[in-house]
């Protein structure tokens, strides 16, 4: 198998970047801002967002503009 197709690092096939999501769910941590999960769809993002203990989930568009706020 050529290298070219080979991760570095152990040895797997090379996969392709999946799609960005449309929609993510952020929290902010001490190193800045994660993405917890990310979703084409908008009311999916809003219950994974909801059904998480706590609170201070943002959900943001592809853009970054921000939708909700749990």
């Amino acid at each position: 198998m050529s290298r070219a197709f080979v991760k570095e690092d152990g040895g797997e096939r090379w996969t392709p970047p999946t799609k960005a999501g449309d929609y993510r769910v952020i929290v902010e941590t001490l190193d800045g801002p994660e993405i917890v999960f990310e979703t084409g769809d908008l009311l999916g993002a809003l219950r994974w967002a909801a059904a998480r203990p706590g609170a201070g989930f943002e959900v943001r568009g592809k853009d970054g503009r921000l939708l909700a706020v749990s």
